[in-house]
């Protein structure tokens, strides 16, 4: 779509605040308004929109990516949608070590362990780590809490969990990040540690250095997305 308008604005809509370009309300892809409940990634929208050169390019235009998804996507069935991100109560990142590498153990027990406890008390649950990919069985509680974690989220929240955990690998990153429990650069850190690891000792590679600074991005995106809900 080419550029039709000189100036968008964030307005205020009966519920919420939405977008105008040119006095013109802006719409979702399923053709819903497009209306946020906070005044702030309204704003943040309608900056992404001004900033629209002659075509419009979606990739430069995350939050209103995120904010379609949570109207046109999440919101008619929270549930289905949290499915995807709920099945990872099962194989979370952090119950996984590796099997051989002592000085890698050592690494992912300092960074993952805390965050692990956080969710533990958190939750009142318990983890079951294991060594190696073969999958674990995590106490039927511990998964119960962690689906009811996500289901308790708004459609929102919920769309910005959903890039943060698969990016991850990690419901207990997403969920310290939804509920700003940690610094999002030391859980990035976090889910990027046995990469950095390899990298640190096998040296860079430019096709997974591409890989990581993309899905950095998107992760960077989703938790700008939180903050300004």
């Amino acid at each position: 779509m080419k550029r039709f308008w000189k100036e968008a604005a964030a307005v205020r809509e009966d519920g919420g605040w939405g977008i105008a370009l040119d006095g013109r309300r802006v719409r979702t892809p399923q053709r819903a308004p497009l209306v946020v409940a906070s005044a702030t990634l309204a704003e943040a929208i309608a900056a992404e929109w001004q900033a629209v050169g002659e075509t419009i390019d979606p990739a430069a235009m995350p939050m209103t990516g995120l904010a379609n998804a949570s109207i046109d996507l999440a919101s008619p069935d929270p549930a289905a949608f949290a499915e995807t991100v709920a099945a990872y109560a099962a194989t979370d990142l952090f119950c996984y070590r590796d099997d051989r590498d002592t000085a890698l153990q050592a690494e992912q027990a300092a960074a993952w362990n805390p965050l692990l406890a956080w969710a533990e008390e958190r939750l009142c649950v318990e983890f079951a780590l294991t060594q190696g990919i073969l999958p674990v069985d995590q106490p039927a509680e511990t998964v119960a809490a962690l689906r009811t974690a996500v289901f308790a989220l708004d459609p929102w929240r919920m769309t910005a969990l959903t890039p943060l955990v698969t990016i991850g690998g990690s419901l207990v990153a997403g969920l310290a990040l939804a509920e700003a429990a940690f610094d999002p650069d030391l859980l990035w850190q976090a889910v990027s540690l046995d990469e950095l690891y390899q990298e640190r000792h096998w040296g860079a590679d430019s096709e997974a250095q591409a890989q990581r600074a993309a899905h950095k991005r998107d992760w960077d995106n989703a938790v700008r997305f939180l903050g300004l809900l």
